[in-house]
């Protein structure tokens, strides 16, 4: 007893020596590892309502709308709130057009708020206009009442209405509706499509002022410039090479990639310089697809390969193990992440080279959009880099 004693006392004696003479040396395999939480894992939301006037004046309004969505959408990206960066959902309404119900006071919700970039695209691109009355004050309420804001005091909620007639029309008095948008938290901006003066005059200036926003007045008629810089070519070549890391799957996978190449083609026929903007955008954190694109859905909470169903894959992928199937994923994240920090790396060059060639001719909706979201994003610290 007294020998197996004296064997553990040795052996302690030795552990702890060893311990004390190690202490010196660092041990790289325990070393405490700084991890930054992921931009996705943001609680924080900016969320844009768009109610857009489509009656027959207004063709010039959604194009710009079109034409200048992306670079609205990069802007936004570079926002920051309380050391994240917030997420982004649009929602879009369309008001004043004789197609739509009268029972609904001329107003259709075209999208509730969403993260899918490639849907508002395409359904911007869908609006057509036709003569309507324009209720203002109905549909700002419309939009306070049937989406979704959220009750987060740090999200930034804004409404931008864009439109010509006078603001005070309709069944629902603007004045009450601008003031059930304070109490929502919600910042009424308001943009007249035609002269600054005759937009006040209408009352478009009282109903942003009523809602703590911005009044602006835009040429809606007004092309939109894009400005080309000598990183455009290899951009869009990327955003060749990065469609062919997306995965579709489930019930819409097929749908979903089609109509993302339809929207780099809506982007395009505006000008290559837009196609770019849209390949910087789809770069970004801000560009996600978890609902149908694989590599995506597996960063979600709750994504498990058990759930899918070998139907629901692309083809070339159906007889795959989930060991090959998860190592074909890690793959194409590996590729994707190398080719949008490519992009990233471009766009930044791409931006000091428009920064230098900007005429003093802003684009309308972009410019006066940018500058009141920016404007109304400092008064809850946000920040901008």
């Amino acid at each position: 007893m007294k020998t197996i004693q004296n064997i553990l006392a040795i052996l302690l004696l030795t552990v702890m020596y060893s311990c004390k003479a190690d202490t010196s040396k660092p041990i790289a395999t325990i070393a405490p590892v700084a991890i930054e939480k992921p931009d996705n894992l943001s609680k924080h939301y900016i969320k844009v309502a768009l109610l857009l006037d489509t009656s027959n004046s207004m063709d010039g309004l959604i194009d710009q709308a079109k034409a200048q969505l992306w670079e609205i959408v990069n802007e936004l990206s570079y926002a920051k709130s309380k050391n994240t960066r917030p997420n982004i959902q649009i929602a879009l309404y369309e008001y004043g057009n004789d197609r739509l119900s009268s029972r609904d006071n001329y107003i259709r919700k075209v999208l509730a708020f969403t993260e899918d970039l490639d849907e508002v695209s395409k359904e911007l691109f869908s609006l057509t206009t036709n003569g309507g009355s324009e209720y203002c004050g109905a549909v700002v309420q419309t939009s306070l009442n049937k989406l979704d804001w959220g009750n987060n005091a740090d999200d930034l909620k804004l409404i931008f209405i864009a439109g010509n007639e006078p603001f005070n029309q309709g069944p629902v008095n603007y004045k009450d509706a601008t003031t059930n948008a304070k109490e929502k938290d919600v910042v009424v901006n308001t943009i007249f499509c035609g002269n600054y003066e005759q937009g006040i005059a209408s009352n478009w200036q009282d109903g942003a002022r009523l809602a703590y926003g911005d009044y602006m007045a835009i040429n809606h008629n007004q092309e939109t410039v894009h400005i080309a810089s000598p990183y455009d070519d290899v951009i869009i070549q990327l955003n060749i090479k990065l469609n062919t890391t997306y995965v579709p799957y489930g019930h819409f996978g097929k749908e979903k990639i089609a109509v993302q190449a339809e929207q780099d083609e809506n982007a395009a026929s505006y000008s290559k310089a837009n196609a770019v903007s849209r390949t910087v955008t789809k770069g970004s954190r801000l560009y996600k697809n978890s609902s149908w694109d694989l590599v995506d859905a597996e960063e979600e909470e709750g994504f498990s390969y058990d759930k899918l169903k070998q139907q629901e894959l692309p083809e070339a992928l159906q007889r795959k193990s989930k060991t090959e199937l998860k190592k074909y994923i890690a793959e194409q994240r590996t590729e994707r992440n190398r080719i949008q920090k490519e992009i990233k790396e471009l766009n930044e060059k791409r931006r000091l080279y428009i920064s230098k060639h900007q005429s003093e001719t802003a684009n309308g909706l972009e410019s006066v959009m940018v500058k009141a979201i920016k404007k109304q994003a400092k008064k809850k610290n946000y920040t901008w880099n």
